[in-house]
């Protein structure tokens, strides 16, 4: 594949915004499919800027429209997440390094989360742009963010010493909230740390394509019943915060 655009996608325009405001003049917008792709530079690198929406279906087709027509060589997925495993928090970010679709099961003609004809039910992530990811995350958190993230939402969200986790994140239809909810996900998958609603789509388009991929989550609860955090304040306070400066640092670092 000869050398393009990097893909930058997230599923809420709060994840973006900040990265948005900083693309160099002269950047264009092209309108494909209900969706505005912000074709430009930020931070020295070409970069293609889109909002998915929310699900696996429209991650797949945002994925899809920025292969063909954008000619992309690779993607990145930013958002947010809620937390699986024991002994991560609020305000940790997870690096995915493999993704599954949690919710398909075309059992008994195929092996539960194992998509039909491809014969795998995991796709990884590339390792540079994973290892990049987490390594720009780590710096932040320690450099940046106290002085980003206000002490006070930090209080009140439960924010207290974040770290960033490199493993498997699982993606599916649902809004995962209930106890029962996360112990079924658990048990089936138990080496997963984190459920969201977009990554894994991305992860099999672009195994199909042959695009190098990478997807980066924030925590915003610890995915049970006992979580009650101020989403919309976090999404404002925590997560847009995140991306835009997780991502000036990775994007930063390549050029």
């Amino acid at each position: 594949m000869t050398s393009g655009p990097l893909g930058i996608v997230a599923a809420l325009h709060e994840e973006i915004a900040d990265l948005l405001a900083e693309m160099a003049p002269g950047a264009r917008v092209e309108h494909l499919g209900m969706r505005d792709y912000h074709v430009g530079r930020l931070h020295g690198q070409d970069c293609v800027i889109v909002l998915a929406r929310i699900g696996k279906v429209a991650a797949a087709a945002t994925t899809t429209a920025l292969i063909h027509r954008f000619g992309v060589s690779e993607i990145v997925f930013t958002g947010l997440a809620g937390g699986l495993a024991h002994g991560i928090a609020v305000g940790d970010v997870v690096v995915a390094d493999t993704l599954v679709q949690h919710d398909l099961d075309a059992s008994p003609l195929f092996p539960r989360f194992e998509v039909p004809l491809l014969g795998r039910a995991t796709f990884d992530t590339e390792p540079s742009l994973r290892d990049a990811l987490a390594h720009a995350a780590r710096e932040w958190l320690a450099q940046e963010m106290p002085n980003r993230v206000a002490a006070d939402a930090r209080s009140e969200l439960g924010i207290s010493a974040p770290r960033v986790h490199v493993g498997q994140i699982a993606s599916g239809d649902q809004f995962i909230s209930s106890a029962g909810e996360v112990a079924r996900l658990r048990e089936a998958l138990p080496q997963t740390l984190a459920v969201e609603m977009e990554g894994a789509a991305v992860a099999q388009v672009c195994h199909e394509y042959g695009v190098p991929f990478a997807v980066m989550r924030t925590l915003s609860d610890v995915a049970d019943d006992a979580a009650h955090v101020d989403f919309p304040r976090f999404l404002r306070d925590v997560a847009s915060v995140y991306s835009h400066g997780i991502l000036a640092r990775f994007l930063s670092a390549r050029s």
